[in-house]
């Protein structure tokens, strides 16, 4: 799986990152880094349930992020 993650700074200075391949997957953070980190780990979080719950197969899974 390649996740492309979307990142744009808001008029109030915070960050906001989106995965747009997993519906829902979007944070914010104060900095780029934290944004980046954070929607990472939801994406993961929300993969791993998709794997828990059957709707993923676990051997199918490899994992990369690319900054959009």
């Amino acid at each position: 799986m390649n996740f492309t993650i979307e990142i744009e700074q808001e008029d109030d200075g915070r960050w906001m990152a989106e995965v747009v391949d997993l519906p829902g997957v979007m944070v914010y953070g104060q900095s780029r880094e934290e944004a980046l980190a954070r929607v990472q780990a939801l994406a993961l979080r929300v993969v791993a349930d998709r794997i828990e719950h059957g709707e993923t197969a676990p051997e199918m899974v490899s994992l990369s992020f690319v900054d959009a």
